[in-house]
């Protein structure tokens, strides 16, 4: 028997009327934002059209979604929780239906949400984007700045396509690439002792004040790995962790200590002018891997990896 287009109910099978995207859509957003007034805003949508689209998302479900005793505050029910991380699975798949599509008629075109840590995105994005756009003019690319853990979350929650990171990490499961390796160097005050060494052995920063970035940064977890410590084993030394590369160097100067630095941000000129003296560090193991990561099985997934064969090329002329 044959399916009839015009039938919208059967004594048998009854209809699930489903939620709509804009519904779904309403619902994340309202999740993320805790606050209709700015839910409205991010959906382009006036605050009543938002709160009337998920009251009707309850009644269609027959389901309390918000807490409607909270007062003026966002607080949703257990099953709307629950409904926020299917909404989220269910615009991710709807999405990848388009992304699909767009990918196989026009590779390397249109938007890309491209989330980049804060140790790899000012030493690489000045030489990296110019590359990008004169390789694929078509491609706009949406750039993000944040810690590796905040961007595996919103990788997840499909508000970022693409991440550039260091590896190995915690990606949440999502596909990743290696692109480039880039070896540590020890930045050291001009009239320290290890200042006349041509090369540092790791063992002779065990005695080192070493200064590292801050909690949430995973070159310090990186450079504590190098060095073979835990950050356990620090004692009071966190009390002078810095928020950037930039910071570290300048402390490095006021002669505070040592620190390890990325090729690539010695490359981009981050101690020129600073009177730090820079050495390799002779160590096993002594780099961190630069590398793509993004959602399993992604449409674009080929586009990600013509990307990466543009990437290592640029990281090649840099790291040189």
């Amino acid at each position: 028997m044959g399916c009839d287009p015009g039938r919208t109910s059967d004594a048998h099978y009854p209809v699930t009327i489903l939620p709509s995207p804009q519904q779904l859509r309403y619902l994340v957003t309202l999740a993320e934002t805790r606050h209709f007034g700015r839910a409205a805003l991010t959906c382009a949508v006036t605050q009543s059209t938002l709160s009337a689209g998920l009251l009707a998302l309850e009644r269609q479900l027959d389901a309390p979604i918000l807490d409607r005793t909270a007062g003026r505050h966002v607080v949703f029910t257990p099953l709307g929780l629950e409904l926020v991380e299917r909404a989220r699975t269910a615009l991710a798949a709807l999405e990848a239906v388009s992304e699909a599509a767009a990918a196989a008629r026009e590779p390397l075109t249109g938007p890309l949400r491209f989330g980049v840590i804060p140790t790899i995105g000012p030493f690489l994005l000045p030489r990296l984007m110019p590359a990008l756009r004169a390789a694929f003019p078509r491609l706009r690319i949406y750039l993000r700045e944040d810690t590796t853990a905040r961007l595996v979350d919103r990788l997840a929650a499909n508000r970022l396509d693409l991440m550039l990171l260091a590896l190995p990490c915690d990606c949440g499961g999502a596909d990743a690439l290696s692109v480039a390796r880039d070896r540590f160097v020890v930045a050291l005050p001009p009239d320290h002792p290890l200042a006349r060494e041509e090369q540092i052995p790791v063992s002779a920063l065990a005695s080192e004040r070493l200064l590292l970035l801050e909690d949430g940064h995973c070159l310090r977890d990186q450079a504590l790995s190098v060095c073979g410590l835990l950050a356990g084993d620090r004692g009071d030394q966190d009390s002078f962790a810095a928020t950037s590369l930039h910071t570290l160097v300048q402390m490095v100067a006021s002669g505070l200590g040592v620190t390890l630095l990325p090729r690539l941000a010695v490359a981009a000129g981050i101690a020129e002018g600073s009177g730090v003296v820079l050495r390799p560090l002779a160590a096993a193991g002594a780099w961190r891997t630069l590398g793509l990561a993004w959602r399993p099985n992604a449409p674009r997934g080929a586009d990600y990896r013509a990307l990466a064969g543009q990437l290592t090329d640029v990281c090649t002329d840099l790291l040189a």
